[in-house]
């Protein structure tokens, strides 16, 4: 239709065609921009982080800037290589794939000295583990958060009679300003492998030619200087903001405890009441994020406890011991004693129905897998036993584990000279509070056995735990091995979780807690974790007993007048598979297996800055992810940009040229009708 003033209006039917193909062209770029995402990148998928952890005075761990960190790929295979990265190479910053084996302090301090040099490091699994050992922890583990201290037991302070873990480098405990990932799948190296033969690889040293094989690391961390600043951050965000921010969290879980007879938890033991605590620790940690197998460190030492508890559980004069016995799974042990600590704290607050001053003994075990012979060596404080009653009690605790253990053929007991301190242990958390009986048992007299203490390396090969290539996954669950005859508590923490008799013992809705592979046994911050809840439930099935309750009965036995809440736990498993092996038949398992808060004391009384309690926090993240890609020459990019601009320029200029002749260019015919004679 013609305006008045002799322009023209275009038709409502055609600006709805325009908006309709102007989505469509829009939907159709979309569409091609993922498609062509997918062809330039390649996602790597299975990646494990360095993230940074905080304690009351530092920060630890790594991260990336906010956008990724981008570099030319370069295989580092033996250490010379390393010099095209931090001098030669002419197209820095380079991303590093490390060999696993040269995975050491002494190699990542020379990368630390270049950061200008350095956008991150991809490090492989060494296959097979380095053989002179590997341990990123420190030679002192809990140094500082134990019994030993300047004032009281000085000789003993900071390790200064035994360095407990000798290959420990501290690599775990240091801090990077760039990514570093482990690639877990041999796969996917081999793919990052064979992109920087086709195009990083030049004969002759002499420089490659673009395009590039790039990687891209993604792994920012909120939180910055320690668990101080962090938590204060965290706090004013959450008492001022409606939508707070929170930059970190305090390692926490929970610790699994039982005892042989049923207490009422809703009160507190009497004063005359005598408790033996049998103890272990669940966790263990490595440099990468949620990469913890602790074979030896952690695994073999609790399922050790599980298989005692359930064999005492079954002894015919169990209930007729003139003590109670209480087995407890401390978590968060690596992180200066979380779970302990916690324990001992709720039982000086009577908070906990067990209080200190009924523990008769405590008996715990530490690293037990990797025994040179039969022995088995009773570690015990000399400093508490300059009480003379604690001595006794003491003496009188090794005498009866020496004549128990005499009736069992594969173990022999030894005391170790009696003036050496305490292995690294949950014990030195009781002995803070309260002079009692206790010892630890362990594999080794003095330094550890475990050359791969808090490492990658600590799998099921480390203690030789290992199955016949042939057999189904099913035949290895019910193999004996060489090493223990528990067979399928260690086939379901150290080779696979998801397996038949694992899926038997837990809730329907925890399921997914079970993963092809092993459980990791990191703390976390998100819990209960994979490994505490297993352990709980494998307690309840090993100790505990299956009652006649249905389902909504097993659920909420407080409508069951024989049933006592206060007593016992109960829990609707999934039980076995029928006969057809079609089904399951779930059941109601009632036992005295529970969780206990393992959150640090420091983080319930806000002393964020303790030195007498935990302080470890991981910082939060939104991205974490890896990626290569093929990057072309700087100059090809900025020929590129500028061709782009040019195109933008002309674009502009030729969309102002057409519009300002749009009434020439584009003049609507006069309807027909509107002709005159």
């Amino acid at each position: 239709m013609a305006t008045a003033g002799g322009g023209s209006v275009a038709d409502p039917g055609c600006r709805s065609l325009l908006r309709l193909l102007s989505f469509c062209v829009l939907l159709a770029g979309l569409c091609r921009g993922n498609s062509v995402e997918r062809k330039i990148y390649i996602s790597l998928n299975k990646t494990a982080p360095c993230v940074r952890l905080l304690n009351a005075t530092h920060q630890i761990g790594c991260q990336s800037s906010v956008s990724g960190d981008t570099g030319i790929l370069h295989v580092v295979e033996k250490e010379r290589d390393l010099q095209w990265v931090l001098t030669d190479g002419p197209n820095p910053p380079y991303v590093v794939l490390l060999e696993g084996e040269l995975f050491t302090r002494n190699l990542m301090e020379k990368l630390k000295g270049t950061t200008s040099r350095i956008a991150g490091l991809a490090v492989s699994l060494a296959k097979p583990r380095p053989v002179s050992g590997s341990s990123p922890s420190v030679q002192c583990p809990n140094d500082g958060f134990g019994i030993y201290s300047n004032s009281y037991g000085p000789e003993f302070a900071h390790c200064r009679e035994i360095p407990w873990n000798p290959l420990g480098d501290g690599l775990a405990y240091e801090d990077f300003s760039f990514p570093i990932f482990l690639l877990e799948d041999e796969n996917e190296t081999k793919v990052i492998k064979q992109c920087y033969r086709d195009h990083n690889l030049s004969p002759n040293g002499s420089a490659p030619t673009f395009p590039l094989c790039a990687m891209q690391l993604f792994s920012h961390m909120h939180a910055v200087i320690s668990t101080v600043t962090c938590m204060r951050r965290s706090s004013i965000q959450s008492t001022f903001s409606i939508n707070p921010e929170i930059v970190c969290d305090p390692l926490s879980d929970y610790n699994v405890w039982s005892m042989l007879k049923p207490i009422n938890i809703s009160g507190a033991l009497e004063p005359d009441d005598r408790v033996v605590v049998a103890a272990t620790r669940l966790d263990s940690r490595s440099f990468f994020w949620n990469v913890a197998p602790g074979a030896e460190s952690a695994v073999a030492s609790f399922v050790t406890q599980l298989a005692a508890a359930e064999a005492l559980q079954k002894a015919p004069d169990a209930l007729t011991l003139p003590r109670n016995v209480m087995f407890v799974f401390f978590q968060g042990e690596t992180f200066d004693y979380i779970g302990s600590s916690r324990m001992v704290y709720d039982m000086e607050k009577g908070k906990f129905p067990v209080q200190l001053e009924n523990i008769d003994s405590f008996v715990e075990l530490g690293q037990v897998a990797l025994r040179n012979s039969l022995e088995l060596w009773m570690h015990t404080d000399p400093m508490s036993q300059k009480n003379e009653s604690v001595h006794n009690q003491v003496e009188a605790l090794l005498s009866t584990l020496e004549k128990s253990g005499a009736g069992v053929p594969a173990v022999v007991l030894r005391r170790p000279n009696q003036s050496q301190p305490l292995p690294p242990s949950s014990l030195q958390r009781f002995l803070r509070a309260r002079n009692i009986s206790g010892v630890v048992l362990a594999d080794h007299s003095a330094v550890f056995h475990n050359h791969y203490y808090q490492s990658i390396y600590d799998t099921a090969e480390n203690i030789n735990v290992s199955y016949p290539e042939w057999q189904s996954p099913e035949e290895d669950l019910n193999f004996v091995t060489d090493t223990a005859k528990v067979t399928r508590l260690l086939y379901g923490f150290l080779v696979r979780a998801n397996n038949s008799w694992f899926q038997s013992i837990l809730r329907q809705d925890l399921r997914s807690y079970l993963g092809d592979g092993p459980l990791q046994h990191y703390i976390a911050v998100s819990s209960p974790t994979n490994t505490t809840y297993v352990v709980q439930y494998a307690l309840a099935n090993l100790t505990g007993q299956v009652v006649d309750l249905p389902r909504e009965q097993c659920q909420d036995p407080s409508k069951v007048p024989s049933e006592n809440k206060d007593l016992y736990e109960y829990a609707w498993v999934q039980g076995p598979l029928n006969s057809n092996e079609t089904d399951r038949l779930p059941r109601c398992v009632r036992s005295t297996a529970r969780l206990a808060r393992a959150l640090s004391p420091a983080f319930e009384l806000r002393q964020w800055g303790s030195t007498e309690y935990s302080t470890w926090t991981e910082s939060r993240w939104k991205d974490i992810r890896a990626r290569i890609f093929l990057v072309a020459s700087r100059e090809l990019e900025f020929i590129t940009l500028m061709v782009g601009f040019g195109i933008l320029v002309f674009s502009l200029v030729v969309t102002y040229c057409i519009n300002a002749k749009a009434d020439v260019l584009f003049i609507t015919p006069r309807e027909p009708g509107a002709v005159s004679y």
